[in-house]
């Protein structure tokens, strides 16, 4: 990449959770835009593969797991992160799971799960990278919030309010790391098949449900949330934060397709 606005040369990037699904096409949009990036999650075969990926991108990387649910995992990565790259200019956060089940019969258990992965998780990450990059006087933070965010889908209460929580999350750490020079954002992505969820999306009434009601009458592509990511994380984003950037097809806009 040419320089630019969106050119992303020399910076370093960590991506946790960036080895499938949404991650690994942010962590890999990241790289093309010019950064070196770290994608972690706890699958040593899934980090290999993805750190294999970037290096034929022409980009450094390093085989790093993270379990985002131990804190100590997580200062485990900062610390190999900056003994190779010495700072983080990026830190994304797409690392989550969900669950889907009447919340009348959940269990502790079950809640306790999305909420410390998709929300605890996130915030420890940020906590721990964030200090580095107020110690930096620099830095992007983009987190992955989700349609249900703003609006509910049926039995899968957990999972909206870890994403409702996040979104909160990424406002609150906007305004406290604003004068530190640390911008602070989210996407939102609509609907995008992925290995999680394909099966759901593609062959389901609620897949069918979710098409109807996008007015582009698709799902989304891996590539189209990769601009979104990269325009957040870039210096063309740099007096924007605080925000949550949808990326849906126009679902949250409808509300009579026909």
């Amino acid at each position: 990449m040419g320089s630019g606005r969106f050119d992303l040369s020399g910076k370093c990037a960590v991506v946790i959770g960036g080895t499938s699904g949404l991650g690994k096409a942010i962590a890999l949009a990241i790289a093309e835009a010019g950064a070196d990036v770290v994608a972690a999650s706890r699958r040593q075969e899934e980090t290999q593969k993805v750190a294999g990926e970037i290096e034929a991108l022409g980009r450094r990387t390093l085989r790093a797991t993270v379990d985002i649910r131990n804190r100590s995992s997580i200062e485990v990565l900062q610390q190999k992160v900056l003994e190779t790259f010495k700072k983080v200019d990026i830190l994304v956060n797409a690392a989550g799971i969900t669950l889907k089940t009447p919340t009348l019969e959940c269990s502790e258990e079950g809640w306790n799960s999305v909420i410390d992965i998709n929300l605890n998780g996130t915030w420890r990450c940020c906590q721990i990278f964030g200090k580095t990059m107020v110690t930096q006087g620099f830095g992007k933070i983009l987190n992955i919030a989700s349609l249900s965010t703003f609006v509910a889908f049926n039995q899968v209460a957990a999972y909206g309010v870890s994403k409702a929580g996040v979104g909160a999350l990424t406002k609150s750490l906007a305004i406290e790391l604003a004068p530190h020079h640390i911008c602070v954002n989210a996407i939102a992505p609509g609907v995008f098949p992925t290995a999680l969820n394909r099966e759901l999306v593609l062959h389901t009434d609620r897949g069918r449900e979710l098409k109807m009601r996008t007015p582009m009458k698709r799902f989304g592509e891996m590539d189209e949330l990769a601009g979104g990511a990269i325009y957040l994380v870039s210096d063309a984003a740099s007096f924007v934060t605080g925000e949550i950037l949808v990326i849906d097809g126009g679902f949250l806009a409808s509300g009579v397709n026909q």
